[in-house]
């Protein structure tokens, strides 16, 4: 057990943690993880994922914005369902990414699980996307991209990853209990960063 594996076990599980809250410091919690994440990945031999983490450090200072300053009148986020057509767009792109990624790391890399590595990295892109959106339906890519990556983290001896990874299953299953919750509970609009109830209008966008 290393010492990148420990403090990727801890500012990952706060990350999620706060995630869940709808607290903006998930994201610059999350960003020290990338950065963790990033060492332990490229020693381990889990490329994909690796560089999955540069990828994050982009995504997670956009999701910082839009969670701050990418609603109405450039005012903070609130909770929407996710689009019809975001989950189609979004479950092409992570198939396409998946099969470019598989090619790329059976070709050039000595990768010993090309396949569960590319399929990983492709839908957390993809939950990660949702997320810095507030789209409910992220916890749903969350849930199901995690249980996977419990065995493959399992199957390279990263066991404290494999164990914060069961962690983060059942924290993905509060988030989305809590963010469907805020947004049917009526209330004022959310101060970004603090927990509250949340209304989204029917029409803002279609069900998962």
């Amino acid at each position: 057990m290393s010492v990148e594996e420990i403090l990727g076990f801890v500012t990952g599980a706060a990350c999620v943690w706060l995630a869940v809250r709808q607290n903006v410091w998930t994201f610059p919690v999350g960003l020290a993880n990338n950065v963790v994440f990033l060492v332990l990945f490229t020693g381990t031999g889990l490329y994909a994922n690796a560089g999955l983490q540069v990828v994050y450090l982009v995504l997670g200072a956009l999701g910082w914005y839009w969670w701050l300053r990418g609603g109405p009148d450039r005012g903070g986020l609130v909770v929407h369902r996710t689009p019809r057509a975001a989950w189609v767009v979004g479950i092409v792109a992570a198939a396409v990414c998946t099969a470019v990624l598989f090619a790329v790391l059976t070709a050039w890399t000595d990768s010993t699980v090309p396949f569960w590595d590319a399929l990983t990295t492709s839908s957390s892109l993809l939950a990660q996307t949702m997320l810095g959106r507030k789209w409910i339906g992220n916890w749903w890519v969350w849930i199901a991209t995690d249980v996977v990556l419990v065995g493959l983290y399992a199957s390279q001896g990263l066991w404290l990853t494999a164990v914060l990874y069961v962690g983060f299953v059942a924290l993905c299953v509060q988030g989305l209990r809590e963010w469907s919750a805020a947004r049917r509970v009526p209330g004022p609009e959310q101060t970004p960063g603090v927990p509250a109830g949340l209304v989204v209008p029917d029409d803002a966008g279609s069900a998962r």
